[in-house]
């Protein structure tokens, strides 16, 4: 069973909804609402931008819930045809149970903002604990400053469903690639980034200088006839007035209809919403939009069905595409159709909307704990929800492709639940271990993880790696972690009171002693010693011994190198000794260095990033 709650995109306080997947029989076991805090801040709930019910009126949450255990249903696609094929959820034989608690804001455009409030949250959260689900995929995250674990409804109500053994796995938010923006920073719940899969849309654009560059789209619409038409750069055709610093962008009402009318528009992404560009493109009476990335996204190309034609470039297409239209008076271009092409090589890349580590609430932590999919995801969509949810847009749609790390949560959540089928008695520590130490850090073809902006990614992009949930179902080792460790972590870290029947002692263990499969350093200034224990989930016989790859300047000795286990369930502690080499000024200094330790049988790896901040 799962509690299927939904993401978030700004304050206040969290935002996004969540809802039910493809109602067969007995997929959806039960439903419940919550809009009291809601209503407390603005009013009763306005029944024309929201169902008052757990019924789905947003799409999003339909979306995550089929990602995760929708049933296995031949000849889907999306709007055009586009990823045509078989779908089916991550755990498609598991039920559903669904806790509503995100609603739309008051404001021009409700069916694009939402929120979603700590009291609401929490109630859900603790009543799914009490109908016994088993695994929580929570697709919200939090924007801004973070609130301490004492004032975190997700985390304090992940807390109560530690304690009685479910699994709780969250989105890490989708504010990247800036450096600690990444939220749900707990220890006690799974936080995912998102990452590509190896397929693409493609939609050649043919420059009237010859060059055919190429976009991606999963616009239905194509231009009429087949001749090539003028094109224009955004920025070459604002009204008067328009802010120079984004009139490149096609925001609203931006756009001279005199420039763009019959054209082909050329807009970056940036502010606003990539559809309203789109739909601003339209407004104006532009024939088309090329929705270029600005130099943060580097190649990544999320996909959207515009409500004209349209397609959208990387950072390098859209350079070409401008160098074009400055070499000559008159530009023209023509998109061609899009197809749906399997096999992309490099994958997975990871998004550069993927909000990033370090964990600025307790640096001790790494977060986010893995990558998943997440970028252009094909998933169940609410009929009450057009595929853009903009005003003015009334096409209705069974399937619809989305990104954020709201889709990649709900991949990890349906390892979380395949886990707990095949392993019953381990518990939520253990499963969110099995799923780390597992992870991959090379993509398919055996190179290291790119971002998109073509740097190599490391541990504060995708924390321990990429899932590879057919290797977590047998790990070999586990990190395990008790309620009271997690209470004794909250003491260490910033002296939180979570469970006012345990007393905090004095000197609680620091919070790097939490016994977590990665291990974060903030501040090195000479040595530190720090302890893990491993559990044996293996055979009943196993001897490990360990591999270290050293962070850069930094000294990681594991003692003792070799473990031996005589029986399942047999426990192992071992101490790693972290030293800064050389002298201070001769060190890498305030930056994350990378390493690893490894403890392999010959059979299991169970690998643990060392990310490492040196004083």
């Amino acid at each position: 069973m799962l509690i299927l709650l939904r993401e978030l995109r700004a304050r206040p306080k969290y935002q996004h909804q969540i809802i039910q997947t493809c109602l067969i029989r007995w997929k959806v076991i039960g439903a419940r609402y919550y809009l009291k805090a809601y209503e407390a801040r603005y009013g009763r709930l306005n029944a024309t931008n929201g169902y008052r019910s757990p019924r789905d009126h947003d799409g999003h949450g339909t979306h995550t819930a089929s990602t995760v255990a929708g049933r296995t249903v031949p000849g889907v696609a999306a709007l055009g045809g586009f990823a045509a094929g078989t779908a089916s959820g991550g755990a498609p034989r598991a039920r559903l149970a669904i806790y509503k608690v995100c609603w739309p804001i008051p404001g021009p455009n409700p069916n694009i903002e939402n929120t979603c409030f700590d009291a609401d949250m929490l109630a859900a959260m603790d009543d799914a604990v009490g109908d016994g689900v088993d695994v929580m995929s929570v697709s919200i995250g939090s924007s801004g400053q973070p609130v301490r674990l004492a004032d975190d409804g997700i985390a304090v109500g992940a807390l109560h469903a530690a304690r009685r053994g479910v699994v709780v796995v969250c989105s890490g938010g989708n504010s990247g690639p800036a450096p600690a923006t990444v939220s749900n920073l707990a220890p006690w719940f799974l936080t995912v980034g998102a990452s590509s899969i190896d397929r693409s849309f493609d939609s050649p654009i043919r420059l009237g200088n010859g060059k055919l560059v190429m976009g991606q789209t999963v616009t239905p619409y194509q231009l009429q006839g087949n001749r090539a038409y003028p094109m224009v750069y955004a920025a070459h055709a604002v009204v008067p007035g328009t802010p120079a610093n984004v009139s490149d962008q096609c925001l609203p009402n931006s756009l001279a209809a005199e420039k763009v009318r019959g054209k082909i528009v050329v807009c970056l992404r940036g502010a606003g919403l990539r559809v309203a560009k789109g739909l601003e493109v339209k407004r104006a009476g532009g024939a088309a939009v090329v929705l270029g990335n600005p130099p943060m996204y580097g190649s990544e190309v999320p996909v959207d069905a515009h409500v004209l034609p349209g397609t959208a470039v990387s950072m390098a297409n859209v350079n070409t595409i401008l160098k074009y239209i400055n070499s000559t008076a008159k530009p023209t271009a023509y998109l061609d159709s899009s197809t749906t092409v399997l096999d992309v090589k490099p994958s997975p890349v990871m998004a550069q909307f993927s909000s990033r580590g370090p964990n600025v609430l307790e640096p001790s932590i790494l977060k986010p704990d893995v990558t998943a999919p997440g970028l252009n995801i094909l998933a169940a969509w609410s009929e009450a929800s057009s595929p853009t949810k903009l005003d003015g847009d009334n096409r209705v749609v069974k399937y619809n492709i989305m990104s954020g790390t709201s889709m990649s949560c709900p991949h990890v959540s349906a390892a979380a639940v395949l886990l707990k089928s095949a392993h019953p008695d381990w518990s939520p520590a253990a499963i969110r271990s099995a799923i780390m130490t597992t992870a991959t850090t090379h993509n398919a073809e055996g190179s290291p993880i790119m971002n998109a902006d073509g740097t190599v990614a490391g541990p504060m992009d995708y924390g321990s790696g990429h899932i590879r949930p057919k290797h977590a179902l047998g790990p070999g080792l586990v990190y395990d972690a008790s309620y009271q460790d997690y209470l004794l972590f909250a003491c260490a870290s910033g002296g939180a009171q979570l469970d006012h029947s345990f007393r905090c002692p004095k000197k609680p263990p620091r919070p790097y002693e939490l016994n977590y499969p990665s291990l974060a350093v903030h501040g090195l200034n000479g040595s530190i010693t720090v302890h893990r224990t491993v559990t044996n989930v293996g055979q009943h016989e196993a001897h490990y011994r360990v591999a270290v790859v050293e962070p850069k300047g930094v000294s990681v000795k594991v003692s003792p190198k070799r473990l031996s286990f005589s029986s399942k369930g047999e426990k192992k502690a071992f101490v790693i000794k972290i030293v800064a080499r050389g002298r201070r000024s001769a060190r890498v200094n305030r930056k994350y260095l990378a390493g690893s330790y490894t403890w392999s049988d010959g059979i299991h790896a169970v690998r643990s990033p060392i990310v490492v901040l040196v004083a």
